[in-house]
């Protein structure tokens, strides 16, 4: 009983929560209600400061987020596009066409087995710029389980996943133009090495199939791949590339009872194999020792696809601004996002950066100068209309043209002489108006980088804002004065670029300097071999805009990043203006301009000349370019532009029946829809 008497008196005595805050109102309630506020304040400046430091690194990583879903997104509609192709049953895109555009003509393997013709000339496939595939034998740390993985040519997936090292590993060593120390990037070889650029790209791989209709298999065929990255002559020094070209030719020729070998350059590779046959004549050890006799003997015919003989204006802006038209578009409708970071980088610096590196896009700079492309008052093309229509003519004569077309006069009009203009008033006013203040002598200034940006090195930041305004002062450059600007801007690269490759005309072929491989691929430097039995081809697309000419400005952010670009704001006047986007355009196949693919055919190599001694017989096979009729067409089989060109029907069918027997005689001579002949006959090259 004293028990629960003790607990409830205690029970009764002990005071509420209310009672005790009223009762040390005064004191102690006071002190608690002060705690507690601070507790508030501070879990509420906690709330404040981690929402700030969210925000904060959310707008820290967006781009890079950004970037990463965006190309994420690209790679699964693309990957999920092609799993619904491949999955359709194989009739279903040609029921689809023939549906809408009527029965599909056959293949053209398929059309000639019908005829009769068969296997007979072993082919020889020579790959160009960028279609090869490159694979690592050796490189850093960051390269970890990518042994002869493809790095170019395939998935491309390591771009995105590892850029900074895929592009240590793309890239040559600056001084050099060879490896860099610890890293080995090799050539894929076999006919898989460049069959197909990407997953669903083809290249060679339609006309390798059709080739197959008729009875090729890889015995008969044989793909010359290369490092197209390095120089011509480097890629038997380094790999002994053009030993193994000659050995597999000789091989080709004995195994097939003494055919001769039909080959097949495309794009750089034309000018790859024009190397060739010069070092395989050429005594040992610079040369492959084979005499003057070995072409006549091994090689039936050279079917050059899109060949840039006298080289291509969109290799200047790609050395001189790492960008082309393509490019400039995506900058201008996307500001910031090719010049800010991309996944941490600099995109175009890194670019520019290491294709820099690369000696073989020094190949393509633009060769024969003012003579071949026009000075500051005239060009070969000059009065060129993009909308002028053209008949088919299969004889050697010009292919009849639109006359009013022709005829069609601009008040303003750009000279297409001009390939580098600061400004469109400099690309349309009189010479006698243009104010030119030479760049040569500039003295460079001090490293313009500045240290608030994440600078990519380039050999501008050796320039100075002083050697920068030289250059645009200088206002406007022609074919002539690209060397210097190139040697100006670039000096390592055109310290490298000089040893290998020359960009004149020769006075006197028989001077012993042009023995030399440096102009060994340069056709308006060295004669073609002595085999008059041989025959050359040029074919390639026309009836595409084609990059010439391009007006460049000063970039608003010359102290971070590169201080030119292609103004996308200057256009022309109306719709038949050559002027888009800041690049004059004339035919082509959107690569390369009819002028550099088909002069040397046209008149420099036509007959009997100082290039041609021999008189080997050449041929232009002109292919009018037609998109595809629906999307399940894929790229066309009537297509001019540069690489879907490999899936002509009739450029084809042309390759087929020379490798079956035919010579350009069957085949009709020329093919001709451009002004090619026109144009050559104004240039003025001693023969």
């Amino acid at each position: 009983m004293n028990l629960v008497r003790r607990r409830k008196a205690s029970e009764t005595e002990k005071p509420s929560v209310s009672d005790s805050k009223t009762t040390n109102e005064g004191g102690e309630e006071e002190e608690e209600e002060e705690d507690d506020d601070d507790k508030n304040k501070k879990s509420k400046k906690a709330v404040t400061k981690k929402k700030k430091r969210k925000v904060e690194e959310k707008g820290k990583w967006s781009c890079v987020d950004s970037c990463c879903w965006f190309i994420g997104c690209i790679c699964t509609i693309w990957w999920f596009l092609l799993l619904l192709y491949n999955a359709m049953p194989a009739s279903f895109p040609q029921y689809v066409t023939e549906a809408i555009t009527g029965p599909l003509p056959d293949h053209p393997g398929v059309k000639l087995r019908k005829e009769g013709l068969t296997a007979k000339h072993p082919v020889v496939f020579v790959p160009g710029i960028v279609t090869g595939g490159l694979e690592l034998w050796e490189g850093h740390q960051c390269a970890d389980g990518l042994f002869r993985k493809r790095l170019w040519g395939g998935t491309f997936g390591e771009v995105y996943k590892r850029p900074l090292c895929w592009v240590e590993h793309m890239s040559l060593d600056n001084e050099t133009g060879m490896d860099p120390p610890g890293i080995r990037v090799r050539p894929v070889t076999g006919l898989v090495a460049a069959d197909y650029f990407a997953p669903g790209y083809f290249v060679w791989a339609v006309l390798i199939a059709n080739l197959a209709h008729i009875g090729y298999e890889e015995k008969t065929m044989y793909m010359a791949a290369y490092d197209w990255r390095i120089s011509f002559e480097n890629t038997e020094v380094r790999d002994q590339t053009l030993s193994r070209i000659k050995s597999n030719i000789e091989l080709l020729v004995a195994t097939n009872g003494g055919k001769k070998a039909v080959i097949i350059p495309h794009s750089m590779g034309a000018l790859y194999f024009l190397h060739f046959m010069k070092w395989v004549e050429a005594p040992a050890p610079m040369g492959g020792g084979g005499g003057s006799d070995w072409c006549s003997k091994h090689i039936k015919a050279v079917m050059n696809i899109g060949g840039p003989f006298l080289g291509v204006p969109k290799a200047v802006s790609g050395l001189f601004s790492a960008e082309a038209k393509d490019i400039a578009v995506a900058r201008a409708i996307a500001p910031g996002f090719l010049d800010n970071d991309l996944f941490r980088l600099q995109t175009l610096q890194h670019v520019m950066r290491m294709s820099r590196t690369w000696d073989s896009t020094m190949s393509m700079i633009p060769k024969g100068g003012d003579i071949i492309w026009g000075g500051l008052d005239w060009s070969p093309e000059e009065g060129y209309v993009p909308s002028k229509k053209r008949q088919r003519n299969n004889g050697t004569q010009i292919a009849e043209q639109n006359e009013t077309g022709s005829q069609v006069s601009q008040t303003k009009r750009g000279n297409y002489g001009r390939i580098i203009s600061f400004g469109k008033d400099v690309a349309e006013a009189d010479s006698s108006e243009i104010e030119m203040i030479d760049f040569r002598d500039a003295v460079k200034g001090s490293n313009v980088a500045n240290t608030t940006c994440r600078d990519v090195w380039t050999e501008y930041h050796d320039m100075g804002i002083e050697g920068i305004r030289a250059v645009a002062e200088y206002k406007v450059y022609t074919a002539g004065s690209i060397l210097d600007l190139l040697y100006f801007v670039a000096p390592k690269m055109m310290a490298r670029g000089s040893a290998h490759f020359s960009y004149g005309i020769a006075d006197d072929l028989d001077d012993p300097k042009y023995k030399h491989y440096k102009y060994w691929s340069n056709p308006l430097e060295t004669k073609l071999p002595n085999a008059p039995e041989m025959e050359i081809y040029s074919m390639y697309g026309v009836g595409i805009p084609t990059e010439r000419a391009y007006i460049y400005k000063l970039s608003p952010s010359a102290e971070c990043y590169i201080p030119f670009q292609i103004d996308t704001s200057a256009k022309g006047e109306n719709e038949d203006s050559c002027l888009k986007d800041g690049v004059y355009a004339v035919d082509g196949d959107e690569t390369v301009p009819v002028l550099s693919a088909g002069f040397m055919c046209a008149k420099g190599w036509r007959g009997k000349t100082r290039f041609n001694p021999s008189g080997i017989r050449t041929y232009i096979r002109e292919y009018d370019h037609a998109p595809p009729a629906n999307l399940l067409e894929g790229r066309g089989t009537q297509s001019g532009a540069h690489v879907d060109i490999m899936g002509n029907f009739a450029l084809i069918e042309d390759i087929l029946r020379v490798a079956a027997g035919a010579t350009g005689e069957d085949l009709g001579g020329d093919r001709v829809y451009s002004d090619i002949f026109k144009w050559s006959e104004k240039i003025k090259l001693p023969l």
